[in-house]
């Protein structure tokens, strides 16, 4: 299914990746699409392959008319938790737009007003407009490229396979070697036995 605009005024997309994560930050990314722009393997970031990500990505960087993406991390996400942490992340990848959203719309069904920008809040957004779906490219490739990083630190996680998600291999991972400064100590790092 094609993806489309959605009121097609400059709007703004937004969308984070990360959020269930046991380590590592919270990303969002928001990018602004010209009117001109198609693509058709464009969807969801949690639809598409890691390959076919990789090549959206510079596309979406080079065709955009502005894209920011932002990182909260760990310790922040503990002190103000995931949701509200989600939308800063979103608010400060705004505030690297070259360009004043003039409307927005946004992954998910929670959010707070930007600026005073006007907003619509989309369940599964990403996978029915084009922005929201190039936003959550961009926050997934971001947010990959950063765990890839962390990993070279830490290798015993394999967030470079993981991402810090919460699979069997991390929490035994974790079990073994405690968490570290990239866990999310708010979180629930380990199953109740």
């Amino acid at each position: 299914m094609l993806l489309k605009f959605y009121k097609n005024l400059n709007e703004t997309g937004t969308d984070e990746a990360g959020r269930g994560c046991l380590a590592g930050p919270v990303t969002a990314a928001a990018i602004i699409l010209p009117e001109s722009f198609e693509n058709s393997i464009l969807t969801d970031s949690k639809l598409l392959t890691e390959n076919k990500r990789a090549v959206l990505e510079p596309l979406l960087k080079s065709e955009s008319v502005c894209f920011g993406i932002a990182h909260i991390q760990p310790s922040q996400i503990d002190e103000i938790n995931i949701l509200n942490a989600s939308i800063l992340a979103m608010h400060k990848a705004m505030d690297k737009l070259s360009q004043k959203p003039e409307y927005i719309i946004v992954d998910g069904n929670r959010f707070k007003t930007y600026k005073n920008v006007p907003h619509s809040c989309i369940i599964k957004g990403d996978s029915k407009y084009l922005s929201i779906a190039a936003a959550s490219v961009l926050a997934k490739t971001a947010r990959d490229a950063y765990m890839l990083k962390l990993h070279e630190e830490y290798p015993m996680y394999n967030w470079k396979k993981n991402k810090g998600y919460p699979t069997k291999e991390h929490r035994a991972a974790i079990e073994k070697y405690g968490p570290t400064k990239y866990h999310r100590m708010s979180f629930k790092l380990l199953p109740d036995n």
